[in-house]
């Protein structure tokens, strides 16, 4: 054996490849690596959405418009729900914002697995910026209904409080828990297409069992600590809070933050457990 065939043989490498668990198996890392792509494919969603439509991002501003308006003519005129000294559309639009950002979230996130098919059985990179990268589109409605929600304050006079600096806050605990349900979606929705069919109705069971059309005070005591581990309870009244002056939400409210992060953790381990059989089931 000459020296040369020594040398490289003595400082060949083994790579051993084991499987990890606990937070290792995450492998969180690998979104900042993949960053870019992150981004790519969030603006790709963006453009998609817009497409070969006629109006274009003005589906953004009709689609809350007309549906401020039925909410007005069927629960502020013929109901007469209370809406607690507020004018009953600043009322309605202040909840309508931030359960849109989340409904819309939510289910971009669920779908996003299996609309890119293609893409996740050609190539590798970690499957999670998919879920994760679908929340800009709902950004992006949100921001352009915000303007609307502020023309709505101006025509009734309304001037925001103080709170209306924790909006922020509420509007990113509302994506936070569009993760920790849509990442669950995501990875189910490879393996049981019904998620498809159920989605939709779950999201407009959702809308009636948070206070979008009504108040907090409006649910009866016996019900409250049920009502208040729903997060979107705390995230519309964080809202009405900074933007209507309401009542301000109750200590009650924070038992959802437990809930949410418990879904989440759980929702990444379970996605990186099962993102290994996705390009063969898809």
């Amino acid at each position: 054996m000459s020296t040369q065939a020594a040398v490289a043989r003595s400082t060949r490498t083994s790579l051993v490849i084991e499987p990890t668990s606990g937070w290792r198996a995450l492998k969180l890392g690998e979104l900042w690596l993949y960053r870019d792509l992150f981004w790519l494919l969030s603006w790709r969603d963006v453009r998609v959405r817009y497409r070969q439509t006629v109006l274009g991002v003005g589906w953004a501003v009709l689609q809350p418009l007309v549906t401020i308006l039925v909410f007005s003519l069927v629960f502020g005129r013929l109901a007469k729900v209370p809406s607690d000294g507020a004018p009953y559309p600043a009322f309605t639009y202040s909840a309508l914002l931030p359960w849109t950002l989340f409904s819309t979230a939510l289910t971009r996130q669920a779908i996003s697995l299996v609309s890119n098919s293609a893409l996740l059985s050609k190539v590798y990179f970690p499957r999670l910026l998919l879920p994760l990268g679908s929340v800009l589109t709902a950004l992006v409605d949100f921001a352009i209904s915000l303007v609307i929600l502020l023309a709505l304050l101006a025509w009734y006079h309304i001037v925001p409080s103080p709170a209306v600096l924790f909006l922020p806050i509420f509007a990113a605990y509302a994506l936070v828990a569009s993760w920790a349900i849509g990442i669950w979606m995501a990875a189910l929705n490879v393996r049981y297409r019904d998620v498809n069919f159920a989605l939709p109705f779950l999201v407009q069971i959702g809308l009636f069992i948070s206070p979008v059309v009504y108040g907090v005070s409006l649910v009866p005591s016996q019900f409250r600590v049920l009502y208040d581990l729903n997060p979107m309870t705390l995230v519309i009244q964080g809202f009405r809070w900074g933007l209507i002056g309401d009542a301000p939400p109750t200590p009650l409210m924070l038992i959802s933050i437990p809930v949410v992060l418990l879904l989440l953790v759980s929702g990444v381990f379970y996605f990186r457990r099962t993102e290994r059989f996705f390009a063969d089931i898809i």
